[in-house]
C-alpha cells in the first residue's frame, strides 16, 4: 500500500494541471490530490453554476450511462460520490432487474438478483455533483474562459502548457505534471508535434450515427421503472436503429433515439415517437406515447468511435499523460466513455501514488494502462460497428466475423441463463477484461445454450404498464 505521509511529502512544491474542466478533467484532478499541493484545471469555456449545459459538450443532452465499473472508480477517487449522486436525485438502477432490454438474440430476462447497477441521471447532474465535490478541495482551482495552445517542454520532458485567457493575453503556465483530458477536441497530437515527438496512430469508424433525443415528463408512480432499451442488429444488413428510455432526476424520463447512415432520426418533434414505434419492437413508441414531452429534440451527430494510439508512440516525453475522450470516443449507445474516463483516471492515481509523479517512466507507465482500460470498450464498440451497412473505417475480417458469431451465441445464451448474463454484464460494465468469456464455464454455458425458451416481448410488470396508461388516461381526461 501506498504511504500518505510520503505521497502528501512529495507533493510539497509540486504544480499538476489538467487540460479540461469536463468530467474526466475533474476525476483527473481528483486523482492528484495529495500528489501535489496545486492543482489547476484549465477550461476553456465558463463552467455552470450547478446542474447546467456545458457549451463545450453537446451530446449532455442524450442518454449517458455510467456502468458499477465506473461508479466504483469515481468512488475510489471521491468517496461518496455515490450518495451525493443519489442525494441530488440520480437513481441507482439494480442489473438486470432494473433493465427491460432487446438485444439482437432477444429480450433480456430481469433475474431477481442483482449482479451489477448503473447510475441513472442526466450529464449535467453527473458533472455537476463531481465538479462540486473536487472543487471543495483549496488545492484545485479551475482557471475559466483560458484556452492551452500548446505544451511547454522538450521531446523528452513537459515542464508546462503555454495557455491564453479571454483576454487575449498568453502566458506559460509551469508544471511538474499535464495531463491532457480535455475531450474530443484535444490537440494533444499537434502538441506532442510541435515538440519533437511522433504523432500518433489514430483509427476512427464511423457509422453515420444520429443521436436524438426529448425529455417527457414520467408517470405519477413512476418512482422504480425500469431502464428501456431496444438495441440495433448490427447483423441483419441494414442501418441500426435503437431506442432508450432513461428515468432522470426531477420525475422526468430521457429518451434517444439513434440510427446509422442511411436509418437516421430527424430533429422534428413529430417525428420523434414514429420512429421509436419503426424499431425491432415498439415498446419504446408505445409507453412514451402517453407522456408529456417538456421540450423539444436535441440532434447530435459527434458519434464516431476515434481512437489514438499514444501508447505506442516510441519516445513518449516525462510527465505528461492523455486521458478521456482525447485518448478515445466510443459509440454512445454502449455508454463506456464516462466509465473508461473513470478508470483511466483511477488507474493515474495508483501509479502516481505508489511512484510519485517525478519517477522517471510514470507517464509511459499510466499511458500503458489508460490503453488497458480504452481497449475493452474500443473493441466491443469496433467489433459491433463494422458490421453496420455503410460504415467508414473499417470492414470486418474474418476473425472480426469468427467472433462475432461468439458473440452472438454468448449474447443468445445471456437471454435465458443467468450465468451468462452475469459473465457477459461483468465484461460490458467494464469489471472483467474480455478474456473473461472464453473461460472454460463460459464456453461450456455458451455450447449449451440459453436455459430457458425466449421471451414474447417486453418483461414489463403489469403494475409498470398500469402506470404508464394511466398517465396517458390522465393527459386525455384534461
Amino acid at each position: 500500500m501506498t504511504d500518505p505521509k510520503r505521497v502528501c511529502a512529495d507533493a510539497r512544491g509540486r504544480r499538476a494541471v489538467v487540460i479540461g474542466g469536463g468530467l474526466a478533467g475533474m476525476l483527473t484532478a481528483a486523482a492528484l490530490r495529495g500528489l501535489a499541493d496545486e492543482i489547476r484545471v484549465i477550461e476553456s469555456d465558463e463552467l455552470p453554476d450547478g446542474p447546467l449545459p456545458r457549451r463545450g459538450l453537446p451530446q449532455a443532452g442524450h442518454v449517458h450511462l455510467l456502468w458499477s465499473g465506473g461508479v466504483r472508480a469515481a468512488e475510489e477517487l471521491l468517496p461518496g460520490v455515490t450518495r451525493r449522486w443519489l442525494a441530488a436525485g440520480a437513481r441507482r438502477i439494480p442489473v438486470p432487474t432494473g433493465m427491460v432490454g432487446l438485444s439482437p438474440q432477444g429480450w433480456y430476462r430481469r433475474w431477481r438478483r442483482e449482479t451489477h447497477f448503473l447510475i441513472a441521471c442526466s450529464r449535467d447532474l453527473l458533472d455537476a455533483v463531481v465538479r462540486e465535490q473536487v472543487l471543495e478541495d483549496p488545492a484545485v482551482r479551475v482557471v475559466q474562459r483560458t484556452r492551452a495552445e500548446g505544451l511547454v517542454g522538450t521531446a523528452t520532458r513537459v515542464t508546462g502548457v503555454r495557455v491564453r485567457g479571454a483576454d487575449g493575453v498568453r502566458r506559460v503556465l509551469e508544471a511538474d505534471f499535464v495531463v491532457d483530458a480535455s475531450g474530443r477536441g484535444s490537440r494533444a497530437p499537434r502538441f506532442l508535434e510541435e515538440l519533437g515527438v511522433d504523432s500518433p496512430a489514430g483509427r476512427t469508424v464511423d457509422l453515420g450515427l444520429v443521436y436524438a433525443s426529448r425529455v417527457f415528463r414520467a408517470p405519477p408512480g413512476a418512482e422504480e421503472f425500469p431502464v428501456v432499451s431496444v438495441q440495433a442488429d448490427a447483423r441483419a444488413a441494414r442501418p441500426g436503429r435503437s431506442a432508450t428510455i432513461l428515468p432522470i432526476e426531477g420525475g422526468r424520463w430521457l429518451v434517444t433515439n439513434s440510427g446509422t447512415r442511411g436509418g437516421e432520426p430527424t430533429d422534428r418533434a413529430e417525428d420523434f415517437e414514429g420512429f421509436a414505434r419503426s424499431l425491432r419492437h415498439p415498446v419504446v413508441g408505445e409507453l412514451i406515447s402517453h407522456l408529456e414531452p417538456l421540450g423539444g429534440v436535441t440532434i447530435n451527430r459527434s458519434t464516431r468511435n476515434r481512437r489514438q494510439f499514444f501508447e505506442k508512440v516510441k519516445e513518449w516525453p516525462e510527465r505528461f499523460v492523455v486521458i478521456g475522450d482525447a485518448v478515445a470516443t466510443f459509440n454512445p449507445v454502449y455508454g463506456h466513455g464516462m466509465s473508461v474516463a473513470a478508470q483511466s483516471a483511477a488507474a493515474l492515481r495508483e501509479h502516481a501514488s505508489e511512484h510519485g509523479l517525478a519517477a522517471p517512466r510514470l507517464a509511459r507507465r499510466v499511458q500503458y494502462s489508460v490503453a488497458r482500460r480504452v481497449s475493452v470498450a474500443w473493441d466491443l464498440a469496433t467489433g459491433q460497428d463494422v458490421f453496420f451497412p455503410g460504415v467508414r473505417g473499417g470492414s470486418p475480417s474474418r476473425t472480426d466475423r469468427m467472433l462475432a458469431r461468439y458473440v452472438d451465441r454468448l449474447v443468445k445464451t445471456s437471454t435465458g441463463s443467468f450465468l451468462m448474463t452475469k459473465e457477459f454484464t461483468d465484461v460490458t460494465s467494464l469489471e472483467a477484461p474480455l478474456r473473461t468469456l472464453v473461460r472454460p464455464r463460459v464456453l461450456l454455458a455458451a455450447a449449451v445454450g440459453p436455459r430457458h425458451p425466449p421471451l414474447g416481448g417486453p418483461p414489463l410488470t403489469e403494475e409498470e404498464l398500469a402506470v404508464v396508461t394511466a398517465a396517458g388516461a390522465g393527459r386525455a381526461g384534461g
